[in-house]
């Protein structure tokens, strides 16, 4: 608010009366933490701009995968099953809305209270009295470390959660449009997942599609693909999958024999065709 002193200027006073004065007293901590959480939040930036903006990203990714029909072109089906898939799609988007906005306001609230934390760990070891040898620049430095973090993490929550939105609106396509294995692709970080990486290549199948309860299929040494964590579900993940549609993109140990079967007589229509 215009005209009040900034969570700078109350922690900078604050740094220097307890400098000077030491800790007397529970009272002179407790008045002091107050203008620091109130000054605190008047300078992050409100939780419905925060959630205007989250909005937006997402919103601007469901655009383009869906409304633009982005996901047609990794995903192919016939209009019918697209405009049938559409409400459990849209789902997706406001389940991932709600809980990206209950991530931020809790992030915004733990920098808080981080901050307040650091505080009265400081300030309670400056002996009543005060001390010439307190060194106020670094106090406030380390004081303050969460809070100037907070608007790096509302960027990478921002980006984690359209990663997520990303995953779960290719999986809900893909196997609404009947597929019927996943391959995985594993994303290079800085510090990747080992279990991620030994993930890359490998073919889960997906229990319960039509190859599945035609008996067409098997999981191969890798398993079933709900048996693992789904790309972009665990924090800051980045790996993708490619969905598999039809008994030709397996590898032949995931074919049964009446799979192997199926695959003949289709290859021999087609080549009655020609």
């Amino acid at each position: 608010m215009q005209g009040q002193p900034t969570f700078f200027e109350v922690l900078t006073a604050a740094v220097a009366d307890f400098a000077e004065h030491g800790y007397a007293s529970e009272r002179q901590l407790a008045e002091w933490m107050e203008q620091i959480r109130l000054a605190a939040e008047r300078d992050l930036v409100p939780p419905h701009v925060m959630e205007e903006e989250l909005r937006s990203h997402l919103g601007a990714i469901y655009k383009r995968l869906v409304d633009s029909d982005g996901l047609l072109k990794t995903i192919p089906m016939d209009r019918f099953t697209w405009s049938r898939l559409k409400p459990s799609l849209r789902d997706e988007l406001s389940k991932r809305i709600t809980a990206s906005a209950a991530l931020i306001k809790l992030n915004r609230e733990e920098a808080i209270s981080n901050t307040l934390r650091r505080f009265a760990g400081w300030a309670t070891s400056i002996p009543e009295g005060g001390s010439p040898a307190v060194a106020k620049n670094p106090a406030k430095s380390d004081i303050r470390k969460a809070l100037a973090r907070t608007p790096f993490e509302v960027r990478r929550c921002q980006t984690d959660q359209g990663h997520k939105l990303v995953a779960s609106l290719h999986e809900v396509t893909a196997v609404g449009a009947g597929a019927i294995a996943a391959k995985w692709h594993h994303h290079y970080v800085r510090y990747p997942r080992r279990d991620h990486v030994a993930r890359e290549g490998k073919i889960y199948l997906v229990r319960g599609s039509w190859a599945h309860e035609k008996g067409f299929v098997k999981p191969s040494a890798a398993g079933f693909y709900d048996q693992i964590t789904k790309p972009g579900e665990e924090i800051s993940c980045r790996c993708s999958a490619t969905y598999l549609m039809n008994l030709r993109q397996l590898p032949p140990e995931m074919l049964t024999d009446a799979g192997r079967a199926a695959l003949a007589e289709a290859r021999s229509r087609i080549a009655a065709l020609r």
